[in-house]
């Protein structure tokens, strides 16, 4: 019996590794391959930083529809075909955008890539969480987070090689997302106990999560779309671009080992608040400095921190709200992390036209620096799973509003007596 138990516990690791070839394709080759490619596609398609920080924001705009259809889609079909076709719809987008320089038909692509990329990211993220719910760990939740990190490890060293062949670039993209999908697709599955039409979205008890989570959506990626626009601009060559993002993603894939801990034993608000102020150093430790050794530890701890950001949120939901309302409330955090992708990318790029190419990296420091002051706004506790799984277990329901908490017929613990007063004993005789 014994030997099962700790069979069952470490079974969702294998499957998690898996898994995290949805991140690998969604995040990182679908949205960040986008900031490797920006130089040489602004170059060659005559681009201003806005114009190239629009498309980022139709990705962005994309992701956001998709967030918002993902709960319906899967209602419908479950959560495992939603990750599946979302993953294959990635690859033939990614694919696509090498076919054409039109700036209309990128645009309507960055934003399919979006639409797909939210349906992998949120079914992803829910399909993580019930493992991490079955192996009483938060480890499946981190490690499904980290494969972004080989896909920018991936697009990092490959494609600044290509050097201005832009298009074949984004078809050997395409490709690696398809074989991405391959490989999760049996990783992909559902729990047959919980109803795919159950579950509400509960945003109430994370507000202040909610909002810092907004901030972080709107300031972390300005730092990785202008990332090699920032190094060109500081004559960096392609060796260096290339070590930088292999640094970052490489950082990425090493967040697990640093924060699968701290996500399961310390208070996640807290973690999360630590996570942004870490982010926000970084990018300021950028800003302070060009030279190649403060670019690669601005890239390290960039790297071991942003994808811990909808790691801490996707363990903060799976922590305080029911299993049947995982799918919905994830959904609706991304809602609002993909309103925040959407603006951030295009109001750095517009900054930047009118000041200097910095304006994106003080942008990152700004936002995420106030996002981790917000984070410490409110203790959310932590609950159990059990009580997850039975809403009237929750013994401090300050965090909760009452119209949300199930009373059952669970029999309450008996109460310490008081001791007896000498009337009462008196009495009793």
């Amino acid at each position: 019996m014994a030997s099962a138990g700790v069979t069952a516990v470490a079974r969702p690791i294998p499957q998690a590794v898996c898994l995290a070839f949805g991140t690998v394709s969604a995040l990182g080759l679908g949205r960040f391959a986008y900031g490797l490619l920006l130089p040489v596609m602004r170059e060659d398609l005559g681009w201003s930083l806005s114009a190239a920080g629009v498309l980022a924001t139709a990705n962005g705009f994309g992701y956001l529809i998709g967030a918002l259809a993902t709960t319906r889609v899967a209602r419908r079909i479950g959560s495992a075909r939603t990750f599946r076709w979302g993953m294959v719809l990635t690859a033939v987008s990614l694919a696509a955008t090498g076919v054409s320089g039109d700036y209309r038909f990128l645009l309507a692509l960055r934003a399919v890539a979006g639409i797909s990329g939210a349906a992998v990211f949120i079914s992803g993220g829910v399909i993580a969480a019930r493992m991490a719910a079955r192996a009483a760990s938060g480890s499946p939740i981190t490690v499904y987070f980290a494969g972004t990190g080989l896909g920018i490890v991936l697009s990092g060293v490959a494609l600044p090689m290509l050097g201005d062949h832009w298009q074949t670039a984004w078809f050997g993209s395409g490709v690696a997302a398809g074989l991405a999908a391959a490989i999760s697709w049996h990783a992909a599955r559902d729990d047959e106990t919980i109803s795919p039409r159950s579950g509400r979205a509960r945003l109430r008890p994370l507000r202040p999560t909610v909002l810092a989570y907004l901030l972080f959506a709107a300031g972390y990626i300005t730092y990785i779309t202008f990332l090699s626009a920032h190094l060109a601009a500081h004559a960096a060559g392609t060796v260096q671009v290339v070590i930088a993002w292999a640094t970052m993603g490489l950082a990425v894939l090493a967040g697990p080992i640093i924060w699968s801990r701290p996500i399961s034993r310390r208070p996640l608000d807290r973690v999360l608040a630590l996570v942004l102020a870490l982010l926000a150093g970084s990018a300021a430790l950028a800003l302070w400095s060009a030279a190649v050794p403060a670019m690669l530890a601005s890239a390290a701890v960039y790297g071991a921190t942003f994808m811990t950001v909808p790691a801490l949120v996707t363990a903060l939901v799976k922590n305080n709200t029911p299993p049947a309302d995982w799918t919905a409330t994830l959904a609706a955090c991304t809602t609002v992390f993909a309103a925040g992708q959407t603006v951030g990318p295009w109001l750095a790029g517009l900054l930047a036209d009118h000041t200097a190419t910095t304006a994106p990296l003080l942008w990152t420091v700004l936002l995420c620096a106030t996002g981790s002051v917000i984070a410490t706004a409110q203790s959310i506790p932590a609950h159990s799973d059990e009580e997850n799984d039975h809403d009237d277990l929750r013994t401090d329901s300050r965090y909760v509003p009452r119209w949300l908490v199930l009373r059952g017929n669970h029999r309450a613990p008996a109460r310490a007596r008081s001791p007896r007063s000498a009337a009462d004993a008196d009495r009793g005789r």
